[in-house]
């Protein structure tokens, strides 16, 4: 159906029969070159992750409802984990829909999902989460009580330690995240969905080597 390949930073890239998304494509904000994929739809939890390429067959950068190919996008309005609650809500989470699969796409967001923004992402199979802290995103432990939360029955951890990427501040390694979730791990070079109803019954992180 799908295969998940993780870029580094907030970047995965999810590659359907039909068509590609990526999330955060603007990897030169961790030292990388950014990820342009002609005719693939851009995805950014926050306006300053977007690359907007002339190739694109879609940017989405907030919240809202789209559909392109196989992909059904719905966009929802989240607080930055840097902002205080007085500062106006800049970051959007996602649930990304491929065929039967749904997907949760988690930003640098607030610790704590509110209800509406639950019930909006609604059952999720596969949680994309970062996990390095460091006040920049979510730590292990909040990483992990937000995943309670969604409960999915996969999650793959983005944005933690990795000395060939140079983030704002350190992150944690993903040992950390892995011991507070305290779930089978799974260590695959592309993670490969052939249907949703291959996604694992019991939670399990899946640790996708950066390509």
């Amino acid at each position: 159906m799908f295969e998940i390949e993780y870029k580094g930073g907030n970047t995965v890239v999810i590659t359907s029969k039909k068509a590609t998304l990526v999330t955060d494509p603007k990897q030169s904000l961790v030292g990388l070159k950014d990820s342009v994929v002609k005719g693939a739809i851009e995805v950014a939890t926050e306006p300053r992750f977007a690359i907007d390429s002339e190739g694109a067959r879609l940017s989405i950068e907030g919240p809202g409802e789209y559909e392109t190919a196989d992909f059904s996008v719905r966009g929802i309005l989240a607080q930055r984990h840097l902002d205080t609650e007085t500062d106006e809500p800049i970051a959007t989470i996602y649930r990304i829909e491929v065929g039967e699969a749904r997907i949760a796409l988690i930003g640098n967001v607030s610790e704590k999902l509110s209800e509406d923004q639950l019930e909006a992402l609604g059952v999720v199979d596969i949680a994309i989460i970062p996990v390095g802290g460091g006040g920049y995103t979510l730590d292990a432990t909040s990483a992990a009580s937000m995943i309670r939360q969604i409960d999915p029955k996969v999650v793959i951890p983005i944005h933690y330690a990795d000395k060939a990427l140079k983030y704002e501040v350190p992150q944690d390694e993903l040992s950390t995240f892995v011991g507070e979730l305290s779930a089978p791990i799974e260590t695959v070079p592309k993670y490969k969905v052939k249907s949703a109803a291959a996604i694992p019954a019991v939670l399990t992180v899946v640790e996708i080597a950066r390509s």
